[in-house]
């Protein structure tokens, strides 16, 4: 986010978690609102600026790690304002919007000056691969920082020692509710995002790549999270140690990002 665009956004994503933070405090309903348009037009403002990088580069504005990294993290704000409204809560807004905010701060310090080198391939089926790959992987940190918030919330419930400001947190079946929706949300994105990826990758080599490290971790992923949703749906699993499982997969959503894209494959880059 090398622009006005992106700087404003991050500007406005601030005062988002400004707002947040002092409705999980006070609990004024108009504050609360004021956090979410905040939170909307932050989106709007990024997409700007994600759309003005495109035109620089003549290509999909996240083949390289800044854009995938921007792309994440607009795609995390996009989910988490889609949750909250599902499930009209917004007292995790204050937790996942510093989240947001020094994600786009760390991508703002790693943002390069000349344009990155063209993909290998262009067209609405690669931009469609890219974008459900990332939106699952934004889902699933959503559903990761749930888990976490829920395991905090479950621990002090148990110590019998909640604050004032503990009370105004989602109960706990919200939590794990909203966590089950944001891992449907990455599920169905990955079951797309990689069937376009296979008709993508045929049209351009004619062949299917299925032993490629990239494929093999993100099926392994996809079995994974389809684990922890049969899991959380029976009794025995559900609550704290469905929450563990899915802050788990994270881990291996973490290694596909980072590892995998860094060391063990060539052909997917940054995807």
């Amino acid at each position: 986010m090398n622009n006005a665009w992106g700087y404003a956004s991050i500007a406005i994503y601030a005062a988002s978690f400004f707002c947040y933070a002092r409705f999980l405090y006070t609990n004024d309903r108009r504050i609360g609102r004021v956090a979410t348009m905040c939170l909307a037009l932050g989106i709007i403002l990024q997409y700007a600026a994600l759309l003005e990088r495109s035109r620089w580069i003549h290509s999909v504005p996240y083949d390289d790690l800044y854009g995938s990294m921007s792309l994440f993290a607009w795609l995390l704000g996009v989910t988490y304002l889609g949750l909250e409204v599902f499930h009209r809560q917004r007292s995790v807004g204050a937790f996942v919007t510093p989240i947001l905010l020094v994600w786009i701060s760390l991508v703002t310090l790693l943002a390069p000056q000349t344009a990155p080198a063209p993909p290998p391939a262009r067209g609405p089926l690669f931009a469609l691969h890219v974008t459900l790959n990332t939106l699952a992987y934004a889902a699933f940190a959503l559903s990761f920082a749930l888990s976490l918030i829920y395991l905090i919330q479950n621990r002090v419930l148990r110590a019998r020692r909640p604050g004032l400001v503990f009370w105004r947190f989602p109960a706990l079946d919200v939590l794990e509710r909203m966590s089950r929706s944001s891992v449907w949300v990455g599920l169905a994105s990955l079951a797309l995002g990689v069937s376009f990826g296979f008709v993508w990758e045929h049209r351009l080599l004619g062949r299917y790549s299925a032993a490629d490290p990239k494929v093999i971790v993100t099926l392994a992923i996809f079995g994974a999270y389809a684990i922890y949703l049969w899991l959380a749906s029976s009794a025995n699993w559900r609550g704290a140690r469905a929450a563990y499982i899915c802050a788990f997969n994270f881990v291996v959503v973490l290694f596909s990002y980072t590892v995998v894209n860094f060391y063990l494959t060539g052909f997917h880059r940054f995807m």
